[in-house]
């Protein structure tokens, strides 16, 4: 039997996240802190995982790492033979679901999934969650990047991060 006496856990897909919203028309960009808040007071998340493809040192991407992590998430790291390293996107799909059934195999502490993405890969993964009832909610970046894979799932299970009333809770202020 699970022990539910704990919060939930979010997955949060960032090159989904950053396409979602700072690729989109009109673009907009995610304060990491106020979204790790958000993420702690809405969902009670208590345990929040970025996942992104690993990427080449340079001062821009250690900045990124360290305002993710100061943000209160914990950094994870899609790896990438070096070949491939810096040509390919994220691809974080199957570590996202590798860590989710690992935790529900091994039975580890916690009630629900929060998973951030629109990627219709994740959707096999979001009909077994909610068949188990450990699935709370899937946060879609964009209302127009979200897969048609979702189109059959139930408005209980899914909110747009582009809301405006959302938006406005998580999004970076504007400098005058």
């Amino acid at each position: 039997m699970y022990m539910n006496n704990r919060g939930n856990i979010a997955y949060i897909d960032g090159q989904n996240l950053y396409m979602g919203t700072a690729k989109s028309n009109p673009k907009w960009h995610i304060d990491l802190a106020r979204f790790r808040i958000y993420l702690e007071q809405k969902y009670n998340v208590e345990r929040a995982y970025y996942y992104l493809g690993y990427v080449q040192e340079g001062l821009q991407i250690e900045q990124l790492y360290e305002t993710i992590q100061a943000a209160g998430f914990v950094l994870m790291f899609r790896q990438h033979n070096s070949a491939m390293l810096g040509k390919k996107k994220g691809n974080v799909d199957s570590d996202i679901i590798f860590s989710i059934m690992k935790r529900l195999y091994q039975k580890d502490s916690f009630q629900k999934i929060i998973l951030v993405s629109g990627d219709g890969d994740y959707k096999m993964l979001v009909d077994f969650l909610i068949q188990e009832n450990r699935f709370e909610k899937i946060l879609f970046p964009n209302r127009k990047f979200r897969s048609s894979l979702y189109k059959e799932i139930s408005s209980t299970y899914f909110s747009y991060l582009d809301d405006s009333d959302i938006q406005k809770k998580i999004q970076k202020k504007k400098l005058p």
